[in-house]
């Protein structure tokens, strides 16, 4: 039943030159204690460990998120996908790369396609000279444009581009620029998302100044019939692909599958059998600081913490996730990776309201109105 679960593998990389305003990851500064041969054997420690747990699997995706990975060289990359390589014995996989645009030299990124990565998550944010420094952003604009061309000649074809909207004193027609800029590139995959102000940001302490809700939303609105427009099909809420060229990576976080994470405050979910045949879904952390995780990791003690997840917790995050997919999920995906039957999913939603969420013997999915409204079918979920 296991091995029937796809596994993906998150790296966690920590450190970025700057601390965006708006970023609650976690993530720090580059500073003296930054020692990437320390962390990356750290790393491998914590893989080999993790295969314990996951013998006979093989992995679908490999993503390097952060922080900003793209401050790592390309050799410490390379060791990392070749141990995960060796160890899960994977073939032709997608391998995920977050770079930030002012971490780019084609010479490194050429590097990066000979390590193994095979596809390109760039943190563009804006074209808009002042709202990448109103985001308090490390590039410019047109490091924005050049990192795009540097990915492209370093012989990356997969590339997403990271775009926010909602942005202080933005206005509708600013955001359709952006989008309209990125269309020009042609990549295969967009993620437009709002900017939202988290807890412990420094954004939290000193807000600015952000558009009012009713001109978000025509933002929204104009930018999605725009990416259509332009072949871009929204599979997920803030994620647009061009021809099937979805996140292989993320598509398994939202479909429920299980993934490794390692890395200093990664998190995992892996599920085994229990002894009665049903599956018991874990979730685990490893240790948040930097310095920390490599010490306790190095001692063999990755592990901050860990819980497992009651029945209540699996349905509602099975459906946090999954209805957040355009077209939901299947109900033999639901079966298959939370090992629960199809009367326990039907008992979970039997209250919400036909006109947002349909259930029938093989998919769950919102209608357009649910989809446009998913914050309410989760409340009411909860």
């Amino acid at each position: 039943m296991q091995n029937d679960i796809p596994l993906s593998l998150y790296v966690h990389v920590p450190w970025c030159i700057k601390k965006c305003p708006y970023c609650d990851f976690n993530s720090h500064e580059k500073n003296d204690s930054f020692d990437e041969k320390k962390y990356v054997e750290a790393l491998l420690l914590d893989l080999e460990n993790e295969h314990e747990n996951n013998r006979d699997r093989r992995l679908s995706s490999i993503f390097f998120g952060g922080g900003t990975p793209s401050l790592f060289s390309a050799e410490a990359i390379h060791q990392v996908i070749t141990r995960a390589e060796d160890l899960f014995k994977f073939n032709n996989i997608e391998v995920t790369l977050e770079a930030n645009p002012g971490t780019f030299e084609q010479d490194k990124f050429n590097d990066f396609r000979q390590a193994g990565v095979n596809r390109l998550s760039i943190g563009i944010q804006s074209f808009n000279q002042t709202h990448l420094e109103s985001l308090g952003r490390i590039h410019d604009n047109k490091q924005a444009l050049s990192a795009i061309e540097t990915a492209k000649n370093a012989g990356f074809e997969n590339i997403n581009l990271d775009l926010m909207f909602g942005l202080p004193q933005q206005t509708v027609q600013q955001a359709l620029d952006d989008v309209t800029m990125a269309c020009e590139f042609d990549v295969p995959h967009i993620s437009h998302y709002q900017l939202t102000i988290e807890e412990n940001t420094y954004f939290h302490k000193h807000t600015p100044v952000l558009p009012e809700n009713d001109l978000i939303w025509e933002m929204q609105t104009q930018c999605h019939n725009l990416l259509a427009g332009n072949r871009y099909q929204q599979y997920e809420i803030s994620a647009y692909a061009k021809h099937d060229m979805q996140c292989t990576h993320n598509l398994n976080y939202w479909n429920f599958g299980d993934y490794i994470g390692i890395g200093a405050g990664a998190h995992g979910k892996s599920s085994t059998a229990s002894e009665d045949d049903n599956l018991r879904i874990i979730r685990r952390w490893k240790h948040r600081q930097p310095q920390q995780y490599i010490e306790e990791t190095l001692k063999g003690d990755a592990i901050s913490g860990s819980q497992e997840l009651t029945q209540q917790d699996v349905v509602f995050e099975f459906l946090l996730n999954a209805l957040r997919l355009r077209t939901g999920s299947s109900i033999q995906t639901f079966k298959n990776n939370t090992g629960l039957d199809f009367d326990i999913l039907k008992q979970a939603v039997e209250n919400i309201d036909s006109s947002l969420l349909v259930l029938d013997k093989n998919k769950i999915y919102t209608t357009d109105k649910g989809f446009l409204f998913l914050n309410e079918i989760l409340e009411n979920l909860l």
